[in-house]
Parts: C-alpha cells; structure tokens; sequence
C-alpha cells in the first residue's frame, strides 16, 4: 500500500518511471529462468505439449487445479485467466496507449499487439512447460504456488523467481489500473476527483488483501465481462475505420520499415 501509494500520488509519469524500469527487468529474469528449465529437459518438451493439449480437452484438466472439471469448467476458467492475464478485448490497455506520444495510431496498436503476445503466447506457454517438464502438475498445489514449486524443483532458490515476480507485476499492475481508473473518474467528474479517487485507491489495497481471494477471483471475473461486452460492441462497429486506417498506413509505409513508439 505504501510503495503504490508514493508512486501514484506522484502522476503518470511517476507511474510510468516506476513500471518502465521494473516490469521489463523482471519479465526478462523470469524468461531466462523458464529457458534454463526448459532447456535443461529439452528433449521433453514435444510430450509437455502433447500432455497440455491432451489436458485441455480431456474432461479432466490439470489434476492440481481441475480436478474433475468438464470441458466446459476448463474453457471457462482458461479463458477467465486468460483475459485476467493480457486484458485481450476489455478496453483497459488502450487508456495507456491512448497516453503515449506518437503520431500513428496504427503503430501503436501494433505495439499493443506485441504486450499481448509476449504476455499469453510466449511468457504463459513457457510457465506451462516448466509446470509440466517438473512433474508438479499432479501435486495437488494451484495458481502461483504451483509455478513456484515448479522452480524450486529444479533450480536452487527458484520459487524465489516467482515470488519476487508476483510481488513486482502485482503491484505494477495496482499502478497501471490506478492510471485507468484516474481517466475514468476525470470523465465523469473532472480533474477535482482525481486526489480523492487515488487516496481512496490506495485505501482499498489492504482491504482486498485480505479478502477472501475465491470472492475477489468471483468479483475480477464478472466485472471483467462486464467491461468486455460494451467494448467488444464498440470494436465491431469501428472495425471498418481500423481496417481503413491500416491498410492506408501500410500503403504509405514501405516493407521493413521499424515500428517504433515513444
């Protein structure tokens, strides 16, 4: 509460600063780790991959975490984490994106893209592998506590990784949902609401801290959804600008060219 209050009381660019310099030191250390893992058992990897595809469609998905759940139950919650883990379709990232300083939007929206890819497609494939390719699948433990015995397993002081690494996203993530929540409560009251929606913010987190965390799964979920419905709506309906948008950027710009973004 106190380290997310110092920096959000600061602003954006405060913000900004802190999760510029953390989140990608830390994202990278977990990468290094799951490759050591993962190389260390690399003749394993194509049965780690036949073992989760066969567990998601099975019936009876990761002993651990599922256990004897439907196809059904494995779906819902797959999809439930996997909007938790990149906010894919909710509307919540493009209020950062929308703050950056560059003079393409279609570069930007690429830039988006490539959070989400390297969030879901690389970083949670990877904590898949480690999972399966140290035998802790069927322990028994879920959620973070499964990934960290997974390390711990194989690597001297592992579950350190992911204990540090919950610790960093977590309270990087309370910032950047800080920021989105302060362009909301601007919306709709002004800048005058903006002190007093970040002392109540920062007055919250030890309060969902201790809250019961099946509720606080329950609440992220439902509110998720609710946050998706309006804004898949909205996305159908401008497609045809950002198809217009895209194409006419790609006309201008000649293959090869790099994307960047301040």
């Amino acid at each position: 509460m106190l380290i997310v209050g110092a920096v959000i009381l600061g602003g954006i660019k405060r913000i900004a600063d802190t999760a510029g310099a953390v989140v990608p030191a830390m994202a990278i250390s977990y990468i290094i780790m799951s490759l050591i893992v993962i190389l260390m058992n690399i003749s394993e990897v194509p049965a780690a991959f036949a073992t989760i595809v066969d567990s998601a469609f099975n019936g009876a998905s990761a002993a651990g975490g599922f256990a004897g759940a439907t196809v059904w139950a494995a779906i819902r919650f797959g999809v439930a984490r996997g909007i938790f883990s990149n906010e894919a379709g909710l509307g919540s990232a493009p209020i950062a994106h929308a703050a950056a300083k560059t003079n393409e939007p279609v570069e930007q929206g690429l830039v988006a893209m490539l959070g989400t890819m390297i969030d879901t497609l690389i970083v949670c494939t990877m904590t898949g592998l480690v999972i399966v390719l140290t035998g802790v699948l069927e322990s028994g433990v879920s959620g973070a506590s499964l990934t960290s015995m997974a390390f711990g397993a194989v690597l001297p002081g592992g579950e350190w990784v992911v204990t540090i690494g919950v610790v960093v996203f977590a309270t990087t993530t309370m910032m950047g949902w800080a920021f989105y929540g302060e362009r909301c409560v601007v919306y709709l009251f002004g800048t005058k609401g903006i002190m007093p929606f970040r002392v109540l913010w920062v007055l919250a987190i030890p309060v969902g801290a201790g809250a019961d965390l099946g509720l606080i799964w329950l609440v992220a979920d439902t509110l998720n959804a609710f946050m998706a419905i309006p804004n898949l709506i909205g996305l159908l309906l401008l497609s045809p600008v950002v198809f217009a948008l895209t194409r006419e950027y790609f006309a201008r710009k000649p293959s090869g060219t790099e994307v960047t973004a301040e």
